[in-house]
């Protein structure tokens, strides 16, 4: 698979804003989640399929940045990166935009959990190469 960025669009619905037509603030997270299972399935994966390989992804920590508000109607484009893979954790960073105008900004770092002993487990070692592939930034680790 060949590096390039991934992105996912979201229109901003009724039941999704605030009085004031904003996009609520806590829907950023669920678009979060979202984009990260669209992330996935371009790398291959459905997400039945990610928990048949052991692939288990839970957030541990997010923070979000808040630049503009998006409003009812807006597209909301998501860009999905990962900026750091390591053994049983990576981190996303998720940046969303309306017409090209940076919206909201967040970071979630995930754990593979294993679901059997809540704990965390090694990230496949296909999933991680497949991140890694499709990451400009990511190399393989040399060791």
């Amino acid at each position: 698979m060949a590096s390039q960025v991934f992105f996912h669009r979201f229109r901003v619905r009724y039941h999704e804003t605030d009085p004031q037509k904003f996009l609520f603030n806590s829907r950023y997270l669920e678009y979060a989640d979202v984009a990260m299972t669209e992330f996935f399935r371009s790398l291959g994966w459905s997400y039945p399929e990610l928990l048949q390989a052991g692939f288990d992804p839970s957030v541990v920590s997010s923070t979000l940045d808040f630049h503009r508000p998006a409003y009812l109607d807006d597209w909301v484009d998501a860009e999905v990166v990962c900026t750091r893979i390591g053994t049983s954790s990576f981190t996303l960073r998720f940046s969303f935009s309306t017409t090209g105008r940076p919206v909201c900004t967040v970071e979630s770092v995930y754990v593979n959990v294993d679901p059997a002993t809540a704990s965390s487990r090694p990230i496949p070692a296909e999933i991680a190469h497949q991140i890694r592939l499709s990451q400009p930034a990511l190399a393989e680790p040399t060791c």
